[in-house]
């Protein structure tokens, strides 16, 4: 019997968590289709070193029309989709106090963070149903520590993480049933484009013992469980968030 080649869509898979979860299922033998919001991307070549096929779709998955270009083009080059990394994520452009947050700050994170991970797993979610074999189905959702770490000045970052993971919880409840499992993967202090500006903090801070593991994260930490929970495997385990943070969530005295 022939082995069912899966189809893996990661959003924001051009840099940092996503590129790296875009290179760990490559590696696993699947076709990837990432997405950015630029009109072309130089990671290509890399990323068909592992032995697949390789898809670039420009998309800002907040807007409806391009979640549906994104659908629309990974099933006609790929025919179906088995896995759904929903890892594209935005910071607010100017940390402010929740006194002066903005609506048009809160909005702007929230579409992305928020609404368009929803929304593309709902579309995603309703194609993988129409699809056999889909019992090896995934839906990761990427979060982050501010779900539950409190920063008053980036309040619409932390809202959007925490609401995210009610939605892993609700897609993980309605499609248990139909054999697709859905897992929460909650990173900590990830080196990345989007902690460089605070670099200098968190390196004093993991000095100090912010978390038991005493180094940054890096992006590979987190991708290396993504692999693991797109197996197949854990079939009797759905919904669970993994902590990728060094063990910043234990409370310690």
């Amino acid at each position: 019997m022939k082995t069912l080649q899966k189809c893996a869509i990661i959003t924001g898979g051009t840099r940092g968590i996503g590129l790296a979860i875009a290179h760990s299922l490559a590696a696993e033998g699947c076709n990837i289709v990432i997405t950015g919001r630029n009109e072309t991307t130089n990671v290509l070549p890399q990323l068909t070193q592992h032995g697949g096929k390789v898809l670039y779709v420009q998309s800002d998955v907040s807007h409806q029309t391009d979640r549906e270009k994104l659908l629309t083009q990974a099933l006609e080059r790929f025919g179906r989709v088995d896995i759904l990394v929903n890892n594209a994520g935005i910071a607010p452009k100017e940390r402010k106090d929740i006194l002066s947050l903005t609506e048009e700050s809160f909005d702007y994170v929230l579409d992305v963070n928020l609404k368009g991970a929803f929304f593309l797993s709902q579309m995603v979610a309703n194609q993988m149903l129409t699809q056999e074999n889909n019992t090896a189905c995934r839906i990761i959702y990427i979060s982050s520590i501010s779900a539950y770490v409190s920063s008053t000045n980036r309040g619409e970052y932390c809202i959007s993480k925490a609401a995210l993971s009610m939605v892993r919880a609700l897609f993980a409840d309605r499609l248990a049933q139909d054999g697709i499992r859905v897992f929460e993967v909650r990173p900590g202090v990830i080196q990345t484009d989007m902690t460089s500006s605070v670099s200098e903090k968190y390196d004093r801070l993991i000095a100090e013992g912010l978390s038991p593991i005493k180094r940054w994260g890096q992006p590979e930490d987190v991708a290396g469980v993504v692999a693991v929970l797109c197996r197949g495997e854990f079939d009797f385990c759905t919904g669970d968030i993994i902590n990728v943070d060094g063990g910043y969530h234990i409370r310690r005295l």
